[in-house]
């Protein structure tokens, strides 16, 4: 039977399965995608210093007015505009893409679409 705890403990080894091969470093930090059923999260982090460069989540101040829920597809988009911004600001222009273990789809696409048209590369 799956449950909610399989689905996740699932969707956690499908993340470190990735996370042995996709690495951020400085010139190419990784854009990392975390999503609950109620908000989404991502962060840049370069993994080579341990730092995170930029944070964005539909918990921030300036989205949180404007919106009940920040678990959909056009919170996403916002949050992918948002970091990519900030990501900019701080010069960072190329990333490398990490799902999270979750499948391309949905929010996680519509975060990576957004955030590719605000002017990240990956």
């Amino acid at each position: 039977m799956i449950t909610k705890e399989n689905r996740n403990e699932a969707r956690q080894r499908r993340h470190i399965r990735v996370r042995a091969k996709v690495s951020g470093t400085t010139q190419r930090p990784r854009l990392n995608v975390f999503r609950s059923n109620k908000h989404i999260y991502a962060q840049v982090i370069d993994d080579v210093t341990g730092v995170t460069l930029v944070s964005a989540s539909s918990l921030d101040k300036e989205l949180r007015d404007g919106q009940a829920n920040g678990g959909t597809v056009e919170a996403a988009k916002k949050i992918g505009r948002l970091v990519a911004e900030r990501a900019k600001a701080k010069g960072v222009t190329a990333v490398v893409f990490d799902r999270g273990g979750y499948l391309y789809h949905g929010r996680v696409q519509a975060l990576a679409d957004a955030a590719r048209e605000a002017g990240l590369e990956f």
